[in-house]
């Protein structure tokens, strides 16, 4: 009979495993979103630091589901994280994590954890959509459920903006110091996005709390990177035969992993960068680099492969016209950085395709196309505009804003239908249904989506017209559009 993964007992000599003890941890950090990417990076980094100073174990918290959570308390907080590559797969067990709460069974527990002085950073891996954020004013949008319901009662609250200024709020209270925010979301100034939700948040609550957070409380920004596909049957499979015990929450990923993080904290910090991570006073260039190549890249290989039939990134790189166009575009978004010292485009494009290329991740096309209107803003949007404002055609970001209109329609090459999984899913059918399935008609209905498009693309006539161009191939049945 095969046992869970419990404690380190009988662990075969090749896995990996904490090299402290984990008796002797105590919580430092409250990570809000224990997903597998967490799991994958900011528990990986932790884990690496905590035989120095073991402060600093982590508590994850679920907002909403929890299965998780279950399956982490049910092992005593391990886990098994699997580094695939060609040259095969290697086994780590992962103790960083002390235990696992779900908010929604207990938020009372929740509001504690936040306002226990022990915990010194409240860290955060919710996706973009979980912000409550207003793509048109770049501030709170007050029709978000959890935004209107956490304002209507703060001392109560159900989302990840409501939470952290109510701990905040029970910190002041008290006379303590503050907990750091980080978020660790592909956000651009994902620190500055989060300080101005939070601040509009707890003046509309009480003006003065708004007032002492924004001279106390640091938020820094922080630039993430490592693929981590969602966990299958395979990953179980194999987190059990290379450990020998059973591993509901075992993970993924791929050798390659990075972390620039704005060094400002209020209450100390693991000693990340002994584990790799870059502190820096300024992610700004570190993030639109990897948002626009890597990320942009990414999102373009989603939709066109997804609907071209590919299930995995993988897949796409064996598509020599997909492949082709992801260097094509990933040249484009680099004329639009900055240069970045130590930082050499034209390799770090090459570095990215190999990662892309690696047959051992099986990243779905689906699962990055996701949230679409979330991610599109920073990772091609903007890059399109000042491509377009430098006099330069940004033909590959037309491509990839028609991939992403072909996929917004819902029906797969075959006729059949799918789930969007967007926020704004409910307006973009409501947009489609009021028009024709021509390539104009569907290019124009969503670029009138409110607060999604600049000005500067929509009044574009020549770009919007290749959008329109390469959709109307797509649609055809082209994986990759004539007008290349």
């Amino acid at each position: 009979m095969t046992t869970r993964l419990q404690n380190l007992d009988g662990l075969p000599a090749s896995v990996i495993r904490p090299a402290y003890r984990r008796d002797a941890l105590t919580a430092g950090i409250l990570h809000l979103g224990p997903g597998a990417f967490f799991r994958a990076h900011l528990a990986v980094y932790t884990d690496d630091v905590l035989a120095k100073d073991n402060r600093w174990g982590i508590e994850a918290v679920s907002l909403r589901s929890t299965d998780v959570v279950n399956h982490l308390n049910e092992q005593n907080g391990l886990y098994t994280l699997l580094t695939r590559d060609t040259a095969g797969t290697t086994a780590r067990v992962i103790g960083s994590i002390s235990k696992a709460h779900a908010a929604s069974r207990n938020p009372a527990g929740l509001l504690k954890r936040l306002a226990d002085p022990a915990i010194r950073i409240v860290s955060l891996t919710v996706t973009e959509k979980a912000y409550g954020l207003d793509p048109r004013t770049g501030g709170l949008d007050l029709a978000h459920p959890d935004i209107a319901a956490d304002l209507a009662n703060p001392t109560h609250p159900r989302g990840v903006i409501g939470y952290i200024v109510a701990g905040l709020a029970a910190r002041r209270a008290q006379g303590l110091n503050p907990f750091t925010p980080l978020s660790c979301d592909n956000l651009p100034g994902n620190g500055a996005v989060l300080k101005r939700l939070v601040l509009e948040f707890a003046d509309r609550v009480d003006p003065a709390l708004r007032r002492w957070i924004e001279e106390s409380v640091p938020f820094p920004s922080t630039m993430v990177d490592r693929i981590t596909p969602a966990s299958t049957d395979e990953t179980y499979a194999d987190a059990q035969r290379l450990t020998g015990h059973a591993d509901r929450a075992a993970i993924e990923t791929e050798p390659f992993s990075q972390w620039v993080i704005e060094d400002h904290f209020v209450d100390g910090r693991p000693a990340w960068e002994e584990a790799g991570a870059l502190m820096v006073s300024d992610v700004s260039a570190y993030e639109k680099m990897k948002l626009r190549m890597l990320n942009g890249a990414h999102s373009l290989l989603a939709y066109l492969g997804f609907i071209a039939g590919h299930e995995f990134i993988r897949d796409t790189m064996q598509d020599a016209g997909l492949k082709s166009l992801a260097e094509r575009h990933m040249k484009a978004a680099a004329r639009t950085l900055d240069p970045l010292a130590g930082i050499d485009f034209h390799d770090y494009a090459r570095a990215l395709i190999a990662r892309f290329e690696n047959r051992a991740i099986a990243h779905r096309t689906y699962q990055i196309a996701m949230d679409g209107t979330q991610k599109l803003p920073q990772r091609l949007l903007q890059p399109a505009m000042e491509a377009l404002a430098r006099g330069e055609d940004a033909e590959t970001f037309a491509i990839a804003v028609a991939g992403w209109m072909r996929y917004a329609m819902g029906i797969d090459r075959d006729g059949k239908p799918y789930e969007l999984r967007d926020p704004r899913a409910g307006e973009i059918a409501a947009a489609l249904g009021a028009t024709d399935t021509s390539a104009v008609s569907v290019s124009r209905a969503l670029f009138s989506l409110p607060g999604l498009f600049p000005e500067a693309l929509t009044d574009n006539a020549h770009w919007t017209a290749r959008v329109e161009t390469a959709l109307g191939d797509l649609m055809s049945g082209a994986s990759v559009p004539a007008i290349l």
